[in-house]
């Protein structure tokens, strides 16, 4: 089977060109802006008649997309997630290789959810921001386009290779900092939240999984379970053999604080009734207006999201293997070489 791959340096495109690759029934050709590409092209700006005669010359069974941006403002992630995906689908049709489609989207298509549901495929989205908005979009494109497709919605990827921009790349670099400075008391804010995490070597497998199915539409990948970030906090302090106190900041309305003691032994978080440090959000020391952070987890996803994963379970005989706790220990591994 030959197989495409476009965006194959992304966070999520690494895992699945390893993934791939470790196939011997998969021939990979990869396709992206970098010099190691097989073929360079920018599905921002290039053609879909250039794409097409590629697609033409290669002759791919399956195509799968990781490429996009989450950050930037609306036009480039419209560019990136929106308009790159419209110059695929309309490759695709132009072509007559007659490949399969295996598009990445993501749960922030889905927008807030209410507490304690889990969200299902059928659910109707309402992103919350620009990016959401954009991923949907590339989305309503794919499964509009009469392609043989499927779209994975990507719950919270954790793991090796986690963006230290992130809320967990983002923690396990504060508490790096913390701990390289002998700092027993680590104080952040927005840790409230709610997120259902799935390895991403879990989601490198769904796709796998996808290009050698039958299955159209919308499939969630997530673990079905949400996570509170100071849980999560709690575990990688755990993990990284962290002994102080993380002090726990006041979050924005519907973050609910806990209280308790010392992080890493007992695994409680002590409450302060300040916000000083949001994890989604870096703030200045010299911001005067700390306490004036908006929703400290930026995909606009509101307090909550958790996966129905039955879908992936029944059409694509995918289930997550890997737990959040080995998840954590990737990333504090990789924080720790920098100590």
């Amino acid at each position: 089977m030959r197989v495409l791959l476009i965006g194959a340096n992304g966070y999520i495109g690494r895992f699945v060109a390893d993934r791939l690759l470790a196939d011997p029934a998969v021939q990979l050709t990869v396709l992206g802006r970098g010099d190691d590409a097989d073929v360079r092209f920018d599905l921002a700006t290039g053609s879909p008649g250039a794409l097409t005669r590629f697609l033409d010359a290669v002759h791919p069974g399956v195509v799968v997309n990781c490429a996009g941006t989450t950050r930037g403002g609306a036009r480039d992630l419209t560019r990136h997630n929106t308009v790159a995906v419209a110059t695929v689908c309309e490759a695709l049709r132009r072509s007559g290789c007659g490949a399969r489609l295996v598009q990445l989207g993501c749960s922030a298509e889905y927008g807030p959810s209410q507490a304690n549901s889990s969200t299902a495929e059928d659910a109707v989205p309402r992103p919350g921001g620009p990016y959401g908005v954009s991923k949907l979009a590339a989305t309503e494109l794919v499964l509009g386009s009469g392609l043989d497709a499927v779209v994975l919605r990507v719950f919270s990827p954790a793991g090796p290779g986690t963006p230290a921009g992130s809320p967990l790349g983002r923690l396990a670099e504060a508490m790096r900092r913390a701990m390289q400075s002998g700092d027993g008391e680590l104080k952040l804010g927005g840790l409230g939240v709610q997120r259902d995490f799935v390895d991403v070597r879990d989601v490198a497998r769904a796709v796998h999984a996808a290009s050698l199915s039958a299955a159209q539409g919308v499939i969630n990948i997530g673990s079905g379970r949400a996570v509170r970030l100071r849980d999560a906090a709690a575990v990688l302090a755990r993990v990284a053999g962290y002994g102080g106190t993380l002090q726990e900041l006041d979050g924005p309305p519907g973050a609910h604080a806990s209280h308790g003691g010392h992080l890493g032994h007992a695994g409680h978080i002590a409450h302060t009734p300040h916000l000083r440090s949001a994890i989604g959000h870096p703030r200045g020391e010299s911001d005067p207006h700390a306490a004036s952070v908006g929703f400290p987890y930026p995909d606009g996803c509101g307090s909550w999201q958790q996966a129905d994963v039955r879908t992936a379970r029944d059409r694509l005989g995918w289930r997550p293997r890997i737990n959040l706790e080995e998840s954590l220990a990737d990333i504090w591994m990789e924080a720790a070489c920098r100590i």
